[in-house]
């Protein structure tokens, strides 16, 4: 990548490297050319060059074989899938192929020697390896019987997200009439698709592991939401937008009429006929329980998933104390804050002030968007103080699309394309507008777009020296870490001396702190939909309306919600660490490099790799030292 290639040397003195670039010579495989008569290469040397390119191959060989079977990633790409793998989609037979790449690539791996790579080809291999077990763990067929059988729901639901995969030209993949074609034949393939998962869920039924009624609920909701608009103004005719200008007459007229057909004839009826099985047949069969405890195999599966998304091994009965813990150390940040702001009450009675009074509250919608977009301004002009690196991916500002606001939280990020085609996207909510809180701009900022997710994906997107697994990939508990910590960087930027800003920060950092009490709550100590919202509101002064929806979202994504907070809280012990450990040699910006510039890492590998920077910004400041005291 350009960026990593124009800052190697900078990288190097800063100790990176070993997490960046796979910096390698292309040499012959046994002998090189040096100063004078050729040698040969060192039988290490010679192990060293074949490992790493026996890696490199498993990862160019994995990330195809995965691609190949990835439908629903390469339809949120704007890709062209072919039949027999869009076929595949919400099937078993999709999870019995990945499951066989997946064993194909351990056993591979297996059989290269870590200790002949180089350093980056050594930081890659942890990460490859960590990937692979936790799909192979996703992946078994006990995993898969109570996972493949719920293949959406109200949160991570396809029917959802299908019409934008089809309107969409991001990336500039409506470019031709053929690109347009292609995607009428998608709209054509979903009543097979929604067959396959009206079958899952049907086994699910059968085995008794099934949807909680509220996420099914929701569903239909957005089901008649997609359905409300008059197929002319749907998004499944929104490709024809993008016809070029040059297309003939006739041929537009053709296209029209083959899109009004598609959309009217399969794409509606896909999603009625879905409607109509889960209010007819579905719904009866759900369950009044929210938590996964309820289900056979629900506690194994709350592990893996929580495995899944903080890397780590947990107990939740420890992180629900953890949870505890924090929520009793941020009010008491939270009083202080209070008097700040000219309150002195009990802390459940100024929630209701900060919930009731307009002063906590934005005028209108348009204000709301350009108070983001203020807080942009001041972070672009003091992110350079704190990261060596800054994206060159755009980054714009936009409210979350009416027909999904009521379902979405305050705010998301999608990520841009590297090569600056699809900028990032910060989505705010203006959704209920009235009870969103204007004290949670900046810390809401800071987190979804910069230095938050913004920074962290668009830097791993944009260094090309990375394998795909570490540019694209990543894990929860890493990117939502990241994003989290990004906030605590408001402290640094100076932001949060306005008291107004600092209690939404505390205010969002308690949210992440009941995220672990509440999640665990939810799907291993039995506690109903309504006892978690009311411990929300207790405790933080989070909007009825926002209490719910994250509810509602850890019960769709059981385990997710432990990222952040696991995530946040590991880079920030390893900064504190880092920091006492180098003293006035410690810098921000080669801290936050190092923590970056090898993609979204499992956390073990994370902290492995700081340790590891740690040692060499100690050995190097002791050599300086060491030459400085021999000079006369």
């Amino acid at each position: 990548m350009k960026r990593l290639r124009a800052s190697l040397l900078l990288l190097a003195l800063a100790g990176c490297v070993q997490g960046g670039a796979h910096a390698r010579l292309d040499l012959p495989p046994a002998r090189m050319r040096a100063h004078g008569p050729a040698r040969m290469v060192p039988p290490a040397a010679d192990a060293a060059l074949a490992a790493t390119d026996r890696l490199d191959r498993l990862f160019a060989d994995d990330s195809r074989a995965r691609q190949a079977l990835d439908p629903l990633g390469a339809l949120a790409r704007g890709e062209v899938v072919p039949d027999a793998t869009l076929a595949l989609l919400f099937t078993p037979e999709l999870a019995a192929r990945q499951r066989a790449v997946n064993a194909a690539a351990l056993a591979t791996l297996a059989t290269i020697d870590r200790a002949a790579l180089d350093a980056p080809h050594r930081l890659s291999h942890d990460v490859f390896r960590a990937m692979l077990e936790d799909q192979r763990a996703v992946l078994t067929p006990a995993a898969q019987a109570l996972l493949g059988v719920q293949p959406f729901n109200h949160f991570m639901g396809f029917p959802v997200d299908f019409p934008e995969m089809v309107a969409t030209s991001d990336g500039g993949s409506l470019k031709t009439v053929a690109d347009i074609e292609a995607r009428l034949a998608l709209a054509h393939r979903l009543p097979m698709v929604f067959g396959h998962a009206i079958d899952r869920f049907r086994e699910g039924m059968a085995s008794g592991v099934v949807e909680p009624r509220l996420t099914v609920i929701d569903m239909i909701a957005q089901i008649d939401a997609i359905l409300a608009r008059p197929p002319d103004q749907s998004l499944f005719m929104a490709p024809l937008r993008h016809l070029p200008r040059t297309t003939p007459d006739p041929l537009r007229r053709r296209l029209t009429r083959a899109y009004w057909l598609a959309t009217t004839q399969s794409v509606y009826p896909a999603y009625r006929t879905l409607r109509d099985f889960l209010v007819q047949t579905y719904l009866p069969a759900t369950r009044e329980s929210v938590g996964l405890s309820a289900l056979p195999g629900g506690a194994g599966l709350y592990r893996l998933l929580a495995r899944r998304a903080t890397t780590l091994d947990l107990d939740p009965a420890a992180v629900h104390q953890t949870g505890l813990d924090e929520v009793a150390r941020i009010q008491r940040a939270m009083r202080a804050v209070e008097s700040e702001l000219g309150y002195r009450q009990p802390l459940p009675e100024f929630f209701d002030v900060i919930r009731n009074d307009p002063r906590f509250h934005p005028a209108s919608a348009d204000d709301l968007g350009q108070r983001f977009a203020a807080v942009g301004e001041k972070v672009a002009a003091l992110a350079p103080a704190l990261f060596a690196h800054i994206p060159r991916t755009p980054l714009v500002l936009a409210p979350v699309p009416a027909y999904r606001a009521r379902f979405e939280a305050g705010g998301s990020y999608s990520e841009g394309l590297p090569d600056g085609s699809r900028p990032g996207v910060f989505w705010y909510n203006t959704y209920d507008w009235r009870h969103r809180f204007i004290t949670g701009t900046t810390t809401l900022y800071l987190h979804e777009a910069a230095p938050g997710h913004h920074f962290q994906i668009s830097l791993a997107q944009e260094n090309e020296a990375l394998p795909d697994f570490q540019r694209f990939g990543g894990n929860a508990a890493y990117v939502e870490g990241w994003a989290l910590y990004a906030e605590t960087l408001g402290y640094d930027m100076g932001l949060y001396r306005d008291p107004m800003q600092h209690w939404g920060t505390l205010d969002d950092e308690m949210l992440r702190a009941m995220r672990l009490v509440v999640d665990t709550g939810l799907h291993t100590q039995g506690w109903s939909r309504a006892r978690a919202i009311l411990y929300m509101l207790r405790n933080s002064g989070i909007g009825r309306s926002d209490a719910a929806a994250e509810v509602d979202r850890y019960i769709a994504l059981p385990g997710q919600a432990l990222a952040y907070k696991i995530g946040a809280l590991t880079i920030q012990r390893l900064r504190d660490e880092a920091r006492a450990a180098l003293g006035p040699q410690f810098d921000i910006r080669a801290f936050h490099a190092c923590v970056l510039d090898s993609g979204a890492l499992p956390l073990p590998v994370l902290e492995s790799k700081v340790r590891d920077w740690i040692s060499s910004q100690r050995t190097s400041a002791s050599a300086i030292s060491a030459r400085v005291s021999a000079i006369p």
